[in-house]
C-alpha cells in the first residue's frame, strides 16, 4: 500500500459500492436510538424534542470508552461522519481539534448537560482543560448541519451535545456502588491513570467522583503534556425530581507544538518541534525549556429535572465557569519597539533595538448564567419551549522580560477585556399527524431567537494598537422538516436557517481590510433510511449556503490561532452514506462515506506584493475566481470491523481523507496531501464468574459474583501501518511585481505506529 492514499476514479467507485449497501451507524426516534444494534435509554425524565433525521450520532459511556487511552474526545469520535481530528502534538493527548463537513471546532455548538461548553469569546473548546472528559459522559450526541435550537452560538457545522448526568439505567442498577480503576501506557511515554467510583445512597440519593491523570512526552520532540482533570456530583434521584450538583475542569500543561514545520523539515526529522528554539550567547541553537501553556477551569452546575404532570417536565440549571491562565514563550530577536519599548542603549555610541524576550499572555475570565426547558409530550405532539441567559467577563494581558540583556522585567505591553451578554428564547414541536404502529408522519418545527451584545477594549496584543468594538447583534433562527417512517423505511427533509457572531479573534486580527461580519446559514437536508433485522442503509443529502461566512485562509496567528475573513458567497454540499450489516452476532461491519463539494464561486483576497529584495511594497486585492475552501476534502470515509466473541473483542478502523488546500487560493504548492490511517484494538474481559442458586425453577445458573470485579485487557495500535501523514497546516503566500507568487506551507505532522495497552477493573 502506498504511503499516501491517493484517490482515483477506481477507489471512489469501490467506496460507493461500499456506500450502497452499509447503513447509518445512527436512527433515531424521539425516545431511543439505535447504536450498533443496541438500544440507548433516554436520560432526561421526557425526552427533549429532537429533529427525525440521520444526521445524529449518539454514543453512551461505554461506546465512549472503550477505545479510550488518554486520547481527547474529538479522536474518540473519528469514526463519526465527516469528522476529522486533528492534533498539535501527533498523539491526540495536547492541543486537539476536530472538524465536521470542513467547518472547525469554532464554528460547532458544544454543550454540556445543556450548558455551553464553547468559550464565549474564542467560540472555542479546549479539550486539554477537561482530559479524559469522555469517562464522566454517560451519553453524547453528534447532529451534523444546524439541528435543533440549543444554548450557546449557532452551529455553523455540527452540535455536539454531552451529559454527565446519570443516565436511567444507572440509577437502577440493584448494585449500591461501583469503582472502577484504569490504567493505560503506551509509546512517547503516554500513561493514563483513572478512579471513579459511584455509591448511590438511602433515600434516593448517589455521590460520584473521577480523577483523571494524562502525561505524555508526544510525538513531537518537547510536546510535552500533563494533563489532570476531575469531576464529582451529588443528587437526589426521585420519583419525579432529579437534583444534581457536580463540579468538573482541570488543569493543563503543555509544551507548545503549534508553530508547525516546513514541508523540508518534514523530509528531515518529522518529530521537529520549532518552538522556543533561539541563538544563545555562543552562537548555538537552543530550546527554551520553559516554553510552555499553563491553564486551569472549573465548571460548576446545579441541575434540576421535574416532572410537573404526566405529560409535562421541567429541566432547568444555574452555572458558573472560572478559566485562568497565561502562557510563557521565547521570542527570539524581536524589536523592543514590537512591545512598546524604548531601544536599549548601554553606551552613549551604542543602540540596541532587537534582544531576546521572554512573553507572558495571561488571561482570566467568568461566565455564569443559566438555562431552562419545559416539556410536553403526549400521544400525537412533543413541544419545548426553553431559553438561557449568560454573561461573560474576560481579562487579557501581557508582560514581558529582556531575557538578552536583562534591562526590562515584567513591562506590561498590552491590556484589554472583553464582556458578553446573550439571551435566547425558543420553542420547537414534533407533531406526529399520523400515528401508527409502525407508519408515523410527523412535522417539526423550531423557532428561536438570540441577542448579543459584545464589548471588547483596551491595547491590542498584535499591533499594540487601541481597540474598540461594541456590536449588538439580534438573530432570528428558524427551523422546519418534515419525516415519514413506514415499516422500517425513514424520509426526511429539513431546512434551517442559522446566524452566528464573530469571535474575539476575529475583531483582533483582522487585517486593515476586514471588518468582521456575522454569518448567515441556510442549511438543507435530504434523506432516507432503511432500518432492517442485520442491517441498515442511509443517505443524507445536503446543501449549506453561506452569507458573509468566515473561512479559514490558511494564516495563523503566532499563538496558534486559526485566521478567518468573510466571504460574501459560500456553500458546502455533499452526500453522506452511512451504514451496518451484523450477518453473524460475532461480526459486524460498520461504514461511512462523505462526497462533498465546497466552494467560494467569486473569492478576492488582499495580498502582500514585494519586490527582488524583500521589500513589502503594497496590498493588492487578488482576484481568485471559483475555489475550494480550505481545509474541505472531497471524500471522507471510516470502516469499521469488528468481531466480538467469549469475551474477546477486536476493532479494526480505517480513516482515509482526500486531499486538502491549507488556504483558498487552490495551489498545489499548498496542500494536504491525502492520507489511510488505520487502528487495530484489542480487549479482552477475563472470565471470573461462579455458580449462584437461582430463584427460578431452573435450579443453578451462571452469574458474575457482584463481590468479583470485571477485569477487562486492551492493547492499541495506531497508525497500524505506519503511514506519514499531515492532519493539519497552514500557508504563508505573497506576490512579486512580475505577478509571480511564493507559497510557504507549515505542516503538523501526526505520529507513526504507536502502541499502547492496559486494564479496567471494575466493581
Amino acid at each position: 500500500m502506498n504511503k499516501h492514499f491517493h484517490f482515483s476514479i477506481r477507489h471512489l467507485a469501490v467506496y460507493c459500492a461500499i456506500g450502497s449497501f452499509i447503513a447509518p451507524v445512527g436512527a433515531q426516534s424521539s425516545d431511543t436510538i439505535l447504536i450498533q444494534g443496541r438500544d440507548i435509554p433516554e436520560v432526561a425524565v421526557i425526552a427533549r424534542v429532537e429533529q427525525p433525521s440521520d444526521t445524529h450520532k449518539q454514543l453512551n459511556k461505554e461506546d465512549l470508552n472503550r477505545d479510550n487511552t488518554g486520547q481527547n474526545l474529538p479522536y474518540l469520535l473519528s469514526v463519526t461522519p465527516s469528522l476529522i481530528a486533528t492534533s498539535d502534538d501527533g498523539l491526540g493527548i495536547g492541543y486537539t481539534y476536530f472538524r465536521v463537513r470542513g467547518t472547525d471546532h469554532t464554528r460547532i455548538n458544544m454543550t454540556v448537560n445543556d450548558v455551553p461548553l464553547n468559550d464565549a469569546e474564542s467560540q472555542t473548546v479546549f479539550w486539554v482543560n477537561m482530559t479524559d472528559m469522555a469517562s464522566s459522559l454517560s451519553s453524547i450526541n453528534v447532529q451534523r448541519g444546524v439541528g435543533t435550537s440549543t444554548n450557546g452560538s449557532s452551529s455553523f457545522g455540527a452540535s455536539v451535545n454531552m451529559s454527565t448526568l446519570p443516565s436511567q439505567q444507572m440509577l437502577n442498577d440493584s448494585a449500591r456502588a461501583h469503582v472502577t480503576i484504569g490504567f493505560n501506557g503506551g509509546m512517547y511515554r503516554t500513561f493514563r491513570e483513572m478512579v471513579s467510583a459511584q455509591v448511590q445512597l438511602p433515600r434516593n440519593w448517589c455521590v460520584e467522583a473521577r480523577l483523571s491523570k494524562v502525561n505524555s512526552d508526544g510525538y513531537l520532540y518537547r510536546a510535552a503534556s500533563d494533563l489532570f482533570s476531575y469531576h464529582m456530583a451529588v443528587g437526589y434521584y426521585g420519583k419525579n425530581t432529579n437534583v444534581t450538583l457536580s463540579a468538573f475542569g482541570g488543569t493543563e500543561k503543555t509544551y507548545m507544538a503549534w508553530d508547525g514545520v516546513s514541508a523540508t523539515d518534514l523530509l528531515t526529522d518529522r518529530r521537529y518541534n520549532p518552538a522556543g528554539e533561539y541563538i544563545d550567547k555562543n552562537g548555538d541553537i537552543a530550546y527554551y525549556p520553559n516554553q510552555n501553556d499553563n491553564y486551569r477551569q472549573q465548571h460548576f452546575q446545579l441541575n434540576l429535572k421535574q416532572r410537573l404532570a404526566p405529560k409535562w417536565s421541567l429541566n432547568a440549571t444555574l452555572h458558573y465557569t472560572h478559566g485562568g491562565g497565561y502562557y510563557e514563550q521565547m521570542k527570539a530577536d524581536k524589536k523592543y519597539s514590537a512591545f512598546g519599548l524604548p531601544n536599549f542603549q548601554p553606551d552613549e555610541t551604542t543602540t540596541v533595538k532587537r534582544s531576546n524576550f521572554i512573553r507572558y499572555k495571561n488571561l482570566d475570565n467568568h461566565y455564569y448564567g443559566g438555562v431552562f426547558s419545559v416539556n410536553y409530550r403526549s400521544e400525537p405532539t412533543d413541544v419545548t419551549i426553553g431559553g438561557a441567559g449568560s454573561h461573560y467577563l474576560g481579562e487579557h494581558w501581557g508582560l514581558v522580560t529582556d531575557d538578552l540583556y536583562r534591562t526590562v522585567t515584567a513591562h506590561e505591553f498590552y491590556r484589554s477585556h472583553g464582556t458578553k451578554a446573550e439571551g435566547n428564547i425558543y420553542a420547537k414541536a414534533n407533531w406526529r399527524i399520523i400515528n401508527k404502529a409502525k407508519r408515523r408522519l410527523t412535522l417539526y418545527g423550531d423557532l428561536q431567537y438570540r441577542y448579543v451584545y459584545y464589548h471588547l477594549d483596551g491595547i491590542n496584543d498584535e499591533d499594540l494598537q487601541e481597540l474598540v468594538a461594541t456590536r449588538h447583534y439580534h438573530f432570528f433562527n428558524p427551523k422546519a422538516g418534515l419525516t415519514y417512517e413506514d415499516h422500517g423505511h425513514q424520509a426526511y427533509f429539513n431546512f434551517a436557517i442559522a446566524n452566528r457572531e464573530p469571535s474575539r479573534k476575529n475583531f483582533t486580527e483582522a487585517g486593515e481590510h476586514d471588518i468582521p461580519l456575522p454569518e448567515r446559514l441556510y442549511d438543507y437536508e435530504l434523506g432516507y433510511t432503511y432500518a432492517g433485522t442485520r442491517w441498515h442503509v442511509g443517505a443524507n443529502l445536503y446543501y449549506m449556503d453561506y452569507k458573509n461566512q468566515l473561512v479559514l485562509t490558511g494564516k495563523y496567528s503566532d499563538t496558534g490561532a486559526y485566521l478567518t475573513r468573510n466571504v460574501d458567497k459560500s456553500y458546502r454540499m455533499g452526500i453522506e452514506l452511512t451504514g451496518l450489516w451484523q450477518p453473524a452476532e460475532w461480526f459486524q461491519w460498520a461504514a461511512n462515506l462523505t462526497l462533498s463539494r465546497n466552494k467560494i464561486p467569486n473569492y478576492t483576497d488582499w495580498v502582500s506584493i514585494y519586490d527582488a529584495d524583500w521589500n513589502e511594497l503594497r496590498q493588492d486585492e487578488i482576484h481568485f475566481g471559483n475555489v475550494t475552501i480550505a481545509f474541505s476534502p472531497t471524500v471522507i470515509f471510516s470502516n469499521v470491523f469488528t468481531f466480538d466473541y467469549a469475551g474477546f473483542r477486536a476493532d479494526i478502523q480505517t480513516i482515509a481523507v482526500s486531499k486538502q488546500y491549507l488556504d483558498n487560493t487552490m495551489s498545489e504548492e499548498a496542500i494536504l496531501k491525502p492520507y489511510t490511517v488505520t487502528n487495530l484494538t484489542l480487549h479482552y474481559t477475563l472470565p471470573i464468574q461462579q455458580r449462584q442458586r437461582s430463584n427460578s425453577d431452573s435450579g443453578l445458573t451462571v452469574q458474575r459474583s457482584r463481590f468479583l470485579p470485571k477485569i477487562t485487557l486492551m492493547a492499541q495500535a495506531n497508525n497500524l501501518f505506519n503511514t506519514a501523514y499531515e492532519s493539519n497546516g497552514g500557508n504563508w503566500m505573497c506576490q512579486f511585481e512580475d505577478g509571480s507568487r511564493y507559497y510557504s506551507p507549515w505542516f503538523y505532522a501526526q505520529a507513526g505506529i504507536n502502541i499502547h495497552a492496559g486494564f479496567v477493573v471494575a466493581w
